[in-house]
């Protein structure tokens, strides 16, 4: 990391708090930090988007592969962290191979955290067609329980401001493998991208979690790292039931404690009884 100091993903804030039956009363809040990141690709500004300053080298590879920047995080060469005067720059240099991929997916994404195709100069570009997930894992549904359930719990970050958002990785072998959280859910499931493709995991022997809805840029970017099943506690929309239909990806929403809902490819999700195939 380079330039100056990066700001702390939550702040320490006053507020005044009132509860029934009482006066107001003054205190403080942990309040999530939500901070202007600029992506640039060899000296030339790709995106920038607001986020949380947490995790960031996670951010930069995952955004470039979720945006079919890069396809193995070999081809950057090299990540600067910056922070600036209004904000964070993510410099990352690419092989020459790939400089090509950067200028051809060039677009200004200026917009709410909550937002991921802001900014989006065509429709055929916000509906690109997502790639087709090969992996064809079986999970049983005490596994989709036990994921989502493994999710609130370490999400420490919304613990402590009830701000963000959180994507996690879940095999049965290994339990929750990696969580991270940002005020965007798009942004939190590139950090995990990142953070899966940095350690050299892929995504196709488990399950992808998800703390919010479930949107299409949601399921395009989890068809880009190969994942086979995305699970939300939330609904999904309608386009996104349609683009995981055609990516071949199992969407599960409203994972709740009481049950669960599958949206599509509903054959990857098999009773508790038929334990003998569950992923490694």
């Amino acid at each position: 990391m380079t330039g100056g100091r990066v700001p702390d993903p939550a702040s320490s804030l006053p507020r005044a708090i009132w509860r029934g039956g009482g006066g107001i009363a003054p205190g403080r809040r942990q309040v999530a930090e939500e901070t202007p990141v600029a992506f640039s690709y060899n000296r030339a500004t790709l995106a920038v988007m607001l986020a949380t300053p947490a995790d960031l080298e996670d951010f930069a590879v995952g955004f470039s592969l979720t945006e079919g920047i890069v396809t193995h995080p070999d081809q950057i060469e090299e990540i600067a962290i910056v922070a600036v005067a209004n904000g964070i720059e993510l410099r990352l240099w690419l092989s020459p191979d790939r400089a090509a991929a950067a200028e051809t997916r060039r677009r200004h994404l200026a917009g709410p955290g909550g937002c991921g195709l802001c900014g989006i100069d065509s429709l055929e570009a916000a509906n690109r067609a997502p790639l087709h997930v090969t992996a064809d894992p079986r999970i049983t549904t005490t596994d989709i329980a036990a994921a989502v359930a493994s999710l609130a719990p370490a999400q420490t970050l919304n613990a402590a401001t009830r701000a963000t958002h959180a994507a996690g990785f879940w095999t049965h072998a290994e339990r929750l493998v990696a969580v991270r959280e940002d005020v965007g859910r798009h942004n939190a499931l590139d950090k995990l991208a990142g953070a899966l493709a940095r350690a050299g995991r892929a995504a196709s022997d488990g399950v992808v979690l998800l703390s919010s809805r479930l949107s299409v840029e949601l399921v395009q970017k989890a068809a880009m790292i190969g994942a086979p099943v995305l699970a939300a506690v939330s609904a999904p929309t309608a386009l996104a039931i349609r683009t995981a239909e055609a990516a071949g990806i199992t969407l599960v929403g409203i994972a709740r404690a009481d049950g669960f809902e599958i949206f599509t490819h509903a054959h990857r999700i098999v009773p508790a009884a038929e334990a003998s195939r569950h992923v490694a």
